[in-house]
């Protein structure tokens, strides 16, 4: 009998399996910004992306990567006997530096503790060059190093819409680069921006099953003040999903996604107090456990529907 913990294939499992124990990310701010910000491929930024981006509860990029893993780390260490650590370079576009600045801030979080790391970036800020970097240290360390790719939709339309300043073609370029230097792909989606219905929440999991990717975080997408989405929602230019939508849409998802890709998270935190809209006013918490709920009233799982590769016509012949 499958519980509702076990319907899908979560992080926290996943880690303890391979490294043996509970691991716990630390988040890392470098001081770096975005080329959708900068001017080279725009200056306004994703319309839903505040002027602190996503790294809400992060220390300040002023701090060196070795400070700002011992602050986290004298705080988390204690509190939860943690001994094995990921530091999460999370913020705005962390491989949008030069090759050598990012090859130093990466040494620096190679400790003995630390058993992979992971990069937030943005599709068009993958590289070759700056792979096999990242590769080497991935191997002279014996640390496993993961890369998040932001892509929150597998609509184009919608991509030109948020101002995300990539397309689709972009991302799966990314993923496939780095998947051929061995190193672990991460792709994030919002699975509620408002031009996107089911069939766009179906497509993404086919697409990022077919790509191969290793890892999803799944987000609800939460209201910044000041930023043109903020505009939009307040001028009522735009309108959200329901909670039971959303709840709808990840469950297909789910269904539709490889079983071997790990869930890192179906839904995300956000902070109340620069918001418009976070998470329907509801605890993170909860969702989660309304999509598990779901899950098993239904009985169904991750990867029930994921019949569609390989030649799915053929396999009557089979």
């Amino acid at each position: 009998m499958m519980t509702s913990g076990t319907r899908y294939n979560r992080y926290s499992d996943y880690l303890r399996q391979k490294y043996g124990e509970k691991v716990y990310k630390l988040p890392v701010s470098l001081p770096v910004t975005c080329p959708n910000r900068d001017g080279q491929c725009g200056r306004q930024g994703c319309v839903f992306c505040g002027e602190i981006g996503a790294g809400y509860e992060n220390l300040p990029a002023s701090l060196t990567v070795r400070d700002q893993l011992a602050a986290n780390k004298a705080h988390i260490a204690p509190k939860y006997k943690a001994k094995k650590f990921i530091p999460y370079f999370q913020n705005f576009s962390n491989t949008y530096l030069p090759v050598e600045q990012l090859k130093q801030h990466v040494l620096e979080a190679c400790q003995e503790d630390i058993v992979a790391i992971a990069l937030a970036t943005r599709p068009d800020c993958i590289n070759d060059n700056y792979l096999e970097m990242l590769a080497t240290i991935k191997e002279k360390h014996n640390i496993d190093i993961s890369i998040e790719l932001g892509l929150q939709t597998v609509n184009y339309h919608t991509l030109v819409k948020i101002n995300r300043g990539h397309t689709l073609a972009e991302f799966i370029d990314a993923a496939l680069r780095v998947k051929r230097w061995s190193m672990d792909v991460c792709a994030h989606l919002i699975l509620n921006l408002p031009w996107d219905d089911m069939s766009d929440t179906i497509e993404s999991a086919k697409i990022l099953s077919a790509i191969g990717v290793d890892q999803v975080k799944l987000h609800a997408l939460y209201i910044v003040k000041n930023t043109v989405m903020a505009d939009w929602y307040q001028k009522g230019e735009i309108a959200l999903i329901s909670k039971e939508e959303y709840v709808e849409r990840v469950v297909a998802f789910l269904e539709y996604l490889h079983p071997d890709i790990v869930i890192q998270r179906l839904i995300g935190r956000a902070p109340e107090t620069n918001t418009l809209f976070t998470n329907w006013q509801t605890g993170w918490w909860k969702i989660r456990e309304a999509i598990e709920e779901e899950m098993l009233t239904r009985d169904t799982w991750q990867g029930k529907q994921c019949n569609y590769l390989n030649g799915a016509a053929l396999k009557k012949f089979l």
